[in-house]
């Protein structure tokens, strides 16, 4: 089975800073277009950033100039460096991307999220 595994959320103070990884399972799976989500508690689910394969990054406004998306091809993995965090910055965090694996697509794989709390 494909899925995505994401890593890295926690606690963490205003002002502080938070890597997420998203690693796609099993491992030699690859990983094409990508982006990170958000959602707080009774809202929506929404955009954070998304990267190509060939590293185009787009961002939301909210996260501009905070939070920068990445990846490393030959690990098949993401990642999203959030710096200035803010207590509205907290929310279940979610990869989503296009995986192929042994030549087949699994077209908007979701992980199973990780939360981000961020204290006043």
């Amino acid at each position: 089975q494909v899925r995505l595994v994401e890593s890295g959320g926690g606690l963490v103070q205003a002002g502080g800073s938070l890597t997420l990884s998203c690693a796609a399972s099993p491992s030699i799976a690859s990983i094409n277009a990508m982006g990170w989500y958000r959602q707080a508690p009774g809202k929506q689910r929404d955009l954070v950033a998304t990267i190509t394969r060939g590293g185009n990054t787009n961002y939301a406004d909210s996260v501009k100039g905070r939070f920068t998306i990445s990846r490393d091809n030959a690990k098949n993995t993401g990642y999203l460096q959030m710096n200035s965090l803010k207590p509205e910055d907290t929310a279940v965090y979610y990869c989503n991307a296009d995986v192929n694996y042994r030549s087949t697509w699994y077209r908007g794989s979701w992980g199973q999220g990780t939360q981000v709390t961020v204290s006043s």
